[in-house]
């Protein structure tokens, strides 16, 4: 179909706006092929569904980015941003503070485990990330070990773009443009291959790994370690059982902050408010991002347990945290953060994803039953990876050439054709990553399934 045609019942040119997108808008993370492509125009969305701007309805499987937990088109968080728009429409929270962040502050508080009770607001969860590396060093200089300045993290971790969020996160690809990165940063062996009960976790390899690296480095000059409850690099994997138990024990023993990483896994995503409801373990400090608003404005966070907080300021090295944003803990955004974790609170969306996660994964592994080009199905709760291959029955992998191909050609004209949306991954492997929101019911996941089914055949059909 010639698109440049195309228009919408409300008269928009798709055609143009492509065009236009193309000389004025610099696209997040889109090579020149993605660019030149006949990529969706969306013009609106409701519940599950995105609209393009010809009129096609798309099933939103990855809710956004991982990140509308509570589905488009909701009006009730809408209005809280547009009430908060005419009453308050902006107040720093610099040496002062507004009614809608400590309004939201105080509803994270209640919710985050042990005493994480000190929420620091930003925008997004590149900038959460950075706010965590800056308080971990800033919080050991205060306590009189400013040489512990060195952060550990797994190996094909993503945990951001922004310069310190980069240098902790373990992709190459996306790190060697921008090198050199700070100083100091070390990695360990991601939990690809473990899960379950392997045995005592503190005798694992991967566990093992953050005492050698502590020791070769020199425990007084580690500062934290970041790790995400299930880590999206490498495709969601979940840790195995007692490993998150371990790492705490590491942490306690050497005076390293442990940051859990939660941008993604925090509110839902993994069937709990926090991912220390599947790891067991509270942390020093979280940081979160893309479900605290659904998507429906921009805000990010840190929340450090209350005591660090305490001493930072008491320190007679500290008492101030030297860091902040123009935009961090807007009144809109955190008027909207605030009714839509209201929200899901008061329609058990929660529940929601326990009771309908398990049933999900079992659709998911009959799927990898079926499909010879699945090679394994990893995940909880509504947060799934499938990683893909050329033919499981004989062992083959994909060649670099015909991963390219999947990723590039098969999949994103699969996506046009199911009119499902989910996202092809290449870190580590070629695969599917796949995140519905967190209300989306039987008949969505249905549709969701049946979407991945021709996906998969798509694949089988085009490699051989």
């Amino acid at each position: 179909m010639d698109t440049s045609t195309t228009t919408s019942a409300t008269g928009t040119d798709t055609g143009r706006l492509r065009d236009s997108a193309r000389r004025h808008l610099f696209q997040h993370f889109t090579r020149r092929d993605q660019r030149d492509a006949d990529f969706p125009v969306f013009t609106r969305a409701e519940g599950c569904h995105l609209i393009s701007t010809d009129g096609k309805r798309y099933l939103d499987g990855l809710a956004g980015l991982f990140c509308v937990n509570m589905g488009h088109g909701r009006s009730d968080i809408a209005e809280a941003g547009a009430k908060q728009i005419h009453q308050l429409a902006y107040a720093s929270n610099w040496g002062m503070v507004h009614e809608p962040a400590v309004a939201a502050a105080e509803l994270i508080a209640e919710l985050a485990p042990g005493d994480l009770g000190t929420t620091f607001f930003v925008n997004s969860g590149s900038e959460a990330v950075e706010t965590a590396i800056k308080f971990a060093r800033q919080y050991h200089r205060s306590q009189g070990q400013p040489q512990r300045t060195k952060f550990i993290s797994r190996e094909m971790a993503y945990h951001g773009v922004t310069m310190g969020a980069l240098s902790v996160t373990q992709l190459p690809k996306i790190k060697a443009p921008f090198e050199p990165l700070l100083d100091g940063v070390r990695s360990v062996p991601n939990t690809l291959g473990y899960t379950g009960d392997c045995g005592p976790a503190e005798e694992l390899d991967i566990i093992q790994a953050y005492e050698k690296v502590i020791q070769e480095e020199g425990p007084e000059t580690i500062a934290a370690i970041f790790a995400e409850p299930v880590q999206n690099g490498r495709g969601a994997l979940v840790a195995p059982d007692g490993y998150w138990k371990a790492l705490r024990a590491i942490c306690d023993k050497y005076g390293i902050l442990l940051v859990s990483d939660e941008v993604i896994c925090s509110f839902g995503r993994l069937g709990y408010w926090f991912g220390e409801g599947l790891t067991g373990v509270v942390p020093d400090i979280i940081t979160f991002a893309k479900g605290s608003t659904s998507g429906y404005a921009p805000l990010g966070g840190m929340i450090a347990r209350e005591e660090l907080v305490d001493q930072l300021y008491a320190s007679e090295q500290g008492g101030v945290f030297t860091h902040g944003a123009t935009w961090g803990g807007h009144p809109v955004a955190t008027a909207v953060a605030h009714a839509n974790i209201s929200a899901m609170r008061d329609e058990d969306v929660l529940g929601n994803v326990q009771r309908r996660g398990p049933g999900l994964r079992a659709d998911l592994d009959k799927l990898a039953a079926a499909h010879r080009s699945v090679k394994d199905v990893r995940g909880t709760g509504y947060f799934y990876a499938l990683e893909l291959m050329a033919d499981r029955d004989s062992g083959r992998e994909f060649t670099d050439e015909e991963s390219l191909k999947v990723l590039r050609e098969i999949l994103p004209a699969s996506f046009e054709r199911t009119g499902v949306i989910l996202r092809g991954d290449d870190r580590g492997a070629t695969m599917l990553m796949v995140s519905p929101p967190l209300v989306a019911g039987e008949e969505e996941l249905s549709e969701l399934v049946h979407g991945i089914d021709g996906m998969l055949s798509d694949v089988e059909a085009a490699i051989g």
